[in-house]
């Protein structure tokens, strides 16, 4: 699961807000850099004096990009600018002599032509670094570590100290292991065995500890013949006084499903616990059975291998005093409706809210009642049933809003705000955590009438090799029903479905299934290119009429059209279905995909009887092909036909009403 203690940025600004009084807020700025090659970039950062203590800290890192002078894409001449997939790791060094790793994440492809990079982009990345508090105080250095060798982008780092009482208190954290190990390398001595820098490790237990967790963060590099390490999953497993208590795999399958896309590069492909333009998560194990004052050991231990590829490690441990409060929940994130960056996939939605919430109190909660509303329209109220231990967090959603129904499409920005009004039955600990606010723009308003179309690549799926990875369906909002759907299609085959749906809110979803080799290409991606591969497209359209925007790109062109592993949007249908004026007499004609290679969609409209001829004449008037009618939705053939330019007719058999459209002919 997604481990939400990474707050987004526009939440969070939200949040500081409503849950903050005036003047508790403390802001710390950090790190102001251009990020120009691999090093360290240092900052004095004068943290506040001790003896405050403080609900949140959170660590806030803006990547933005700058221009290279002398530098010009696709000529190979250096320095490259910015378009690659480094690692950033950032460090808090002290007075005392205390480093500790903070956070990492991994820079995005971002060549400056790309739709979502230009020079003017911005992405922020949000940790939850209260657990280090009592370290953030006084002058302390920032250390960025960056991974890059080509220069181009941007770093701004600060500090939010919140006051208040934390969830927990950490009675102490211990640095363990750190470096980048190779794996299975003789030439670094390592004698095929990384393990031999996770040695045994003995401590312990401080005063006032209840739990212990080994946080680990673990990224793969480099590849080998079997793609090791960023390319290929690998164990390892977590010894308490020689006894394995966790085993984890170094691995993340779902960068198809990275926010920030599309991306220039091969940002897609599943790697070894790390996604281009994403936050690495740390892994965080439960050392069980610990008490104050008790010595133990712990070690790690790789799963053995000869190879190449190395991994980029930092282990501490973490002791935490028992929970401060008895019955508290806290509203964490809006994750829809939201204009945040970091949920570009989750929005604009057309209704349903979806908040994410944590129990973080001692008691187990079994109820938490929420009123929310877009502000300015009435509220509503709901209460989720279910069960949350201790600071456990889940994803609600939450019932539909009657607001959505009149501001849907409509410009403009609103704000959606909600608020914890009970848990368990009654009030719970601590309020200031108990509301938060978010802005959005509404999702789109669609015709009841449309056309789904989808040509599927000549990619399988895992399960089945004469399966086409890529599925749709269109869900009702209100009730979750499956509307419509294709799925089991063919490989490289056109698909075109005529939908009619009543007044309501809806979400059409794009899936996609694994290859044979784990990964997830859609229907259309660059890097398939010039290997026998045949891409596809999507897209949806009024009957009559154009294709509709789709958060603003079509399934079905360059780099910049990549969805990954899936996609979503949400819309609203203000009118019934069937319920549109027939245009008269006035026949209208429209062929799609124009150019065309195979088979060819012809749909008429405006007429209430379709029984007619389809003839396809070429420039100099010549009827190359010919076919009767009988339905407003017609497929032509046009595969043996020539390349060229041919002008596509229907006449109508019973009022002799004529439609004409160009089509073009190219394969």
């Amino acid at each position: 699961m997604k481990k939400y203690f990474f707050l987004v940025v526009a939440a969070l600004f939200m949040q500081l807000s409503l849950q903050a009084a005036v003047g508790d807020t403390t802001w710390v700025q950090a790190n102001i850099t251009n990020l120009e090659y691999y090093g360290n970039y240092d900052t004095v950062a004068n943290f506040p004096a001790p003896g405050t203590t403080y609900r949140k800290v959170y660590m806030i890192f803006t990547l933005g990009k700058h221009t290279c002078p002398g530098y010009t894409y696709g000529t190979g001449s250096v320095p490259w600018c910015g378009d690659w997939d480094y690692t950033v790791l950032n460090y808090l060094m002290t007075p005392g002599g205390d480093t500790l790793e903070l956070a990492r994440f991994i820079t995005p492809y971002a060549n400056g032509s790309a739709p979502r990079t230009p020079y003017t982009w911005t992405q922020q990345y949000v940790y939850d670094v209260t657990d280090y508090a009592y370290l953030l105080h006084d002058a302390a250095t920032m250390r960025i570590l960056y991974s890059g060798y080509s220069g181009g982008f941007t770093a701004n780092v600060k500090f939010a100290f919140i006051e208040g009482t934390p969830d927990r208190n950490v009675t102490k954290v211990r640095r363990l292991w750190y470096g980048s190990f190779n794996y299975g390398d003789t030439t670094h001595l390592d004698s095929f065995n990384i393990n031999t820098h996770f040695t045994t490790r003995t401590d312990t237990v401080p005063t006032g500890t209840v739990t212990t967790d080994l946080k680990f963060l673990v990224t793969g590099h480099g590849s080998d013949a079997n793609g090791c390490c960023e390319f290929a999953p690998h164990n390892y497993q977590v010894k308490l006084n020689g006894t394995s208590v966790a085993t984890k795999s170094i691995w993340r399958e779902d960068c198809g499903l990275n926010e920030l896309y599309p991306q220039s590069g091969t940002w897609l492909y599943l790697r070894g616990n790390w996604c281009p333009g994403a936050l690495v998560y740390p892994n965080f194990h439960n050392l069980p059975g610990l008490t104050e004052g008790s010595p133990f050991d712990v070690s790690l231990q790789f799963d053995p291998y000869v190879g190449g590829g190395s991994y980029t490690t930092e282990a501490h441990i973490m002791y935490y005093g028992a929970m401060n409060k008895m019955m508290d929940a806290s509203i964490d994130d809006i994750i829809a409706p939201s204009n945040d960056q970091n949920h570009y996939r989750e929005n604009p939605i057309s209704n349903n809210p979806i908040i994410h919430v944590k129990n973080t109190g001692a008691t187990a909660i079994d109820s938490i009642r929420f009123s929310y509303a877009v502000v300015g329209y009435p509220s509503q109220t709901y209460t989720w049933v279910g069960n949350l231990a201790s600071l456990q967090e889940t994803d609600v959603n939450l019932p539909g809003l009657s607001a959505f129904g009149v501001i849907s499409g409509t410009s403009g920005t609103y704000s959606f705000t909600c608020n914890i009004t009970a848990v368990n039955g009654a009030a719970d600990n601590d309020a200031s955590n108990n509301a938060m606010s978010s802005s959005f723009v509404t999702a789109p308003v669609w015709p009841s009438k449309l056309k789904v179309m989808m040509k599927t690549s000549n990619v399988n799926s895992y399960s089945n090799p004469t399966i086409a990875q890529t599925s749709w369906v269109i869900y009702d909002k209100t009730t979750n029903a499956i509307v419509r759907q294709r799925s089991g299609c063919a490989l490289a085959t056109v698909y075109n479905d005529t939908v009619e749906l009543d007044k309501g809110f809806y979400r059409i979803a794009l899936y996609d299934s694994a290859y044979d080799d784990g990964n997830y290409f859609g229907l259309n991606w660059w890097a398939l290119s010039g290997s026998g591969y045949t891409p596809g497209y999507f897209n949806v359209r009024p009957i009559p009429g154009s294709v509709l925007p789709m958060h603003g790109y079509y399934m079905s062109g360059q780099f910049n059209n990549d969805f990954g592993q899936g996609y979503t949007q949400d819309f609203y249908v203000a009118t019934t279905a069937g319920v549109e004026t027939v245009r008269g007499n006035i026949a209208s004609l429209e062929a799609y995909p124009n150019p065309a290679q195979g088979m060819v969609s012809v749909d008429i409209a405006g007429v209430q009887n379709a029984k007619g001829t389809i003839e396809l004449t070429d420039m100099a008037g010549r009827v190359v092909l010919a076919e009767k009618c009988k339905d407003a939705h017609n497929e032509l053939d046009v595969a043996q036909v020539a390349n060229g330019v041919y002008l596509l007719t229907y006449v109508n058999d019973v009022t002799g009403n004529k439609a004409q459209t160009k089509l073009v002919i190219a394969k």
